[in-house]
């Protein structure tokens, strides 16, 4: 494994700020969306967890519209 980071360097520099702006970018929605639904400990959750983006699109895709969809049909 040493070996492959020694001799790859170039591609790990490069790797390292798309990882980050992936993150960024879905961390960004999944804390909008919570704050805007008041969803207080979604919020601490997301914004404390750093799972390289996958929990927030979890949050994003399933945990959010759950409760949207449970709302639309009491209608």
């Amino acid at each position: 494994m040493d070996q492959f980071i020694i001799s790859n360097q170039w591609l790990i520099l490069l790797l390292m700020p798309l990882a980050i702006l992936w993150s960024l970018c879905w961390k960004g929605v999944a804390l909008w969306r919570a704050a805007r639904r008041e969803e207080k400990w979604w919020f601490i959750a997301l914004l404390l967890i750093n799972t390289l983006g996958l929990l927030e699109i979890l949050y994003i895709f399933v945990f959010s519209r759950k409760k949207k969809d449970n709302q639309s049909q009491n209608l």
